[in-house]
């Protein structure tokens, strides 16, 4: 049986979905952020060296890792058809084109924003905390938010062309790019001026294998 090693609030919810909607059996082993650093626990080092969710470990005793390769490979040996189009489908470029996207460009300045976020109100010396806050408010202004907003208008854009991100039928490419407008949503400034993108998030909270997955995952509130 499969078992995803899954971190809370953390991109392995959506290994958990690709599970429920593939409808196949497997085991949750829950790790807890640390509440101070929000990092993992050193126990997932354990399975994965680098520590980090999701990993998946497989019945033959395989471990996958990086939730874009997870995804292919379950989808690839599991699927049967389901969830990914034909490899001749005008499609399947487009599909994999959003697995790649996700992680490749556009969590990058969604993770800065978060990191120089907490910057600005990280407990420092007085005489430090200007600066620090200065430093903060002029990469974001300058570098972060204009990336994001650029990545949210092109999103919003495609999402203009297709109900799914990679055509008509939902994918595997909606699944790993859900992590993405969530966190866009949470703290990416993702409203009501990119309507395609909100009504996107609606679509895919309502499928009934994204509610079995947060009732077998626990809390996840990257979606508060």
């Amino acid at each position: 049986m499969l078992t995803v090693h899954h971190l809370n609030n953390s991109r392995s919810q959506r290994v958990l979905w690709l599970l429920e909607e593939l409808e196949l059996p497997y085991e949750i082993v829950h790790y807890q952020r640390d509440p101070q650093t929000m990092l993992a626990p050193a126990s997932l080092r354990a399975i994965h060296p680098l520590g980090k969710s999701p990993v998946v470990t497989t019945d033959d005793g395989q471990t996958l890792a990086e939730s874009g390769a997870i995804i292919e490979t379950l989808i690839e040996r599991y699927g049967n058809g389901r969830l990914a189009p034909a490899a001749d489908s005008p499609d399947a470029l487009r599909y994999r084109y959003w697995l790649h996207f996700a992680e490749g460009t556009a969590m990058s300045p969604l993770l800065l924003k978060l990191v120089f976020d907490r910057l600005e109100t990280a407990k420092m010396p007085f005489f430090a905390k200007p600066i620090a806050k200065a430093i903060a408010a002029k990469t974001k202004s300058a570098f972060i938010n204009p990336n994001i907003a650029s990545h949210l208008n092109y999103m919003e854009a495609e999402l203009g062309k297709s109900e799914w991100f990679a055509g008509d039928a939902f994918t595997g490419a909606d699944i790993q790019m859900s992590f993405v407008v969530e966190a866009s949503r949470a703290r990416g400034g993702l409203d009501a001026k990119r309507p395609k993108l909100l009504a996107y998030l609606e679509r895919i909270h309502a499928r009934p294998a994204y509610k079995r997955a947060l009732e077998r995952g626990g809390p996840y509130e990257l979606l508060n």
